[in-house]
This record gives C-alpha cells, sequence and structure tokens, in this order.
C-alpha cells in the first residue's frame, strides 16, 4: 500500500527526528502523499526512534485505514488537512521538543530577522514571521475544523499546538525535514534569548 521508497524515506526521518529529541516516547507521527487516494502516515503507538518500513501505514485522504490491522495516529485528521488545503504538500512532520512545547505555552511566537528564515522562501531576513499557536483540544476533527480558516487566511510557515509540539510540511519528506530543522532552530533561538532576558 504504500511504496518502499516513500516508507523508508519515513523511517529515517523518524529516526533523525529522535536523535534531537524531537519525539521522545511514542510522540510525533509523519507522514506524506502518496497519490490523490492515499496518504502513507506512521502508525498509532510506534517510538519514532525505532521506526521501520514497515510501521508506515496507508490512509485515505478522509484518514481512514488502508492497511489491515493497523491503527494510524490519532492526529491523522491535522495531517489530511494539510494535503487537501494546500496540493504542493508532498510530507507532513510533526514533533513534540521541549522548546515547541515550553514556547507555546507562553503566549505568541513570533521570529524577527533570523537569517534562517530564508529557508522558508523569504527573499530576506528583514522580516517579522509569527509562528501560530492553536489551543490543544482532543477532539481532532473539532481541532482541525477550528484551525482550517486561520490556516486558509494566511498560509503559515508551520504551526504549533499548545503545550503538545509543532508541524511543518515540504514538497517531499526530505524538503519537509528542512523546514522542521529550521522551526526548530528558531524556536531554540527563542527559547535562549527569553532565558536570558
Amino acid at each position: 500500500m504504500v511504496p518502499a521508497e516513500l516508507a523508508n524515506a519515513l523511517a529515517e526521518a523518524g529516526q533523525r527526528m529522535d536523535v534531537h529529541g524531537w519525539v521522545p516516547g511514542s510522540a510525533g507521527n509523519l507522514s506524506a502523499r502518496v497519490d490523490d487516494e492515499r496518504i502513507a502516515i506512521t502508525r498509532s503507538g510506534v517510538h519514532k526512534g525505532r521506526l521501520k518500513a514497515s510501521d508506515i501505514m496507508a490512509v485515505d485522504h478522509a484518514g481512514k485505514a488502508l492497511s489491515e490491522g493497523m491503527k494510524p495516529s490519532a492526529e491523522t485528521l491535522l495531517h489530511c488537512q494539510l494535503y487537501r488545503l494546500f496540493p504542493q504538500v508532498g510530507a507532513v512532520l510533526h514533533g513534540h521538543s521541549v522548546a515547541a512545547t515550553v514556547l507555546s505555552m507562553q503566549g505568541g511566537i513570533s521570529f524577527s530577522n533570523y537569517e534562517i528564515l530564508k529557508a522558508f522562501g523569504f527573499a530576506t531576513h528583514e522580516l517579522d514571521v509569527t509562528l501560530p499557536v492553536y489551543a490543544n483540544d482532543q477532539d481532532i476533527g473539532r481541532l482541525a475544523a477550528h484551525i482550517e480558516p486561520l490556516l486558509l487566511q494566511e498560509p503559515p510557515i508551520g504551526y504549533v499546538i499548545a503545550g503538545h509540539g509543532v508541524y511543518a510540511w515540504g514538497s517531499s519528506v526530505e524538503h519537509a525535514y528542512w523546514r522542521l530543522e529550521a522551526l526548530e532552530f528558531l524556536l531554540q533561538c527563542e527559547l535562549e534569548r527569553r532565558r536570558s532576558k
């Protein structure tokens, strides 16, 4: 159901995220667009640092499991939403880093004048960029419905669920990883700045 190359890319991305401490326990989830009918996503309850290709399952674009005997992540609908709203999205990565979690519980997050903002396609670093923080909700369908108009209003560089973690996406698994890495760098910088005040 999931092409081997794509499953291997997601497994490798999970292992790389684990090295940085971004996916403790069984936290986080990773996905990639297979085609117009299927999404590859990590199955529920697996440690991302020990991901194997066999831990990647298929769901349809409504989040329904297509791989027999496997349960997708509880947050699958948030991945499906990004693929539906933004046709250019080819992969979505979600982690639970300390920086994202702590900063999201302190209110808004914005980045100003960081050179690495160019990783998101901006022509200059001389700008202010807001990373949206959305209130957590255990009802993922309700959470998705709440954030959809906000995503469409001004597509962000990623977003954070308060007290939870960050979502990043890109045109491929590797591109999404680069963007996640850039976001995590920015979040860590902001955490250090706040500590030093």
